[in-house]
């Protein structure tokens, strides 16, 4: 895995057409690339899994989420701090612990870009 930083990708990124309903341009295939690069981790995948069953309201705290795996909690942090910079969750310190939650709509719009919808009158 590249030791590349991700950007940060805002609540107000490009809103991109689903993968079926036009090509992307350059700028969205990048931002894009950057959530699915978080993602692409099977540690950060389940991450993302334990805090999303929470739903977007939900917040899990660090400490719940450590001892799922055989890892440190330094490489916990890393791995959570990469979705952070993706867009996907955020946080907050509350005394010793770390609270995290899905950020608002993040999951609507993977969903929405996934989603296979054909014109009408074109054959599955």
């Amino acid at each position: 895995m590249s030791k590349q930083e991700l950007e940060v990708i805002g609540q107000d990124a490009v809103r991109c057409p689903g993968l079926s309903a036009a090509p992307l341009d350059e700028d969205q295939a990048a931002d894009l690339a950057k959530v699915f690069k978080a993602l692409g981790d099977p540690v950060r995948l389940r991450l993302m899994s334990m805090i999303a069953s929470r739903g977007e309201s939900g917040e899990v705290c660090v400490c719940e989420l450590t001892p799922a795996f055989e890892l440190s909690q330094p490489t916990i942090s890393h791995h959570l701090k990469l979705l952070r910079q993706a867009g996907l969750i955020d946080c907050e310190r509350r005394g010793t612990w770390v609270y995290y939650w899905v950020l608002p709509g993040v999951l609507d719009r993977l969903s929405a870009f996934l989603s296979s919808t054909r014109p009408a009158g074109v054959p599955a």
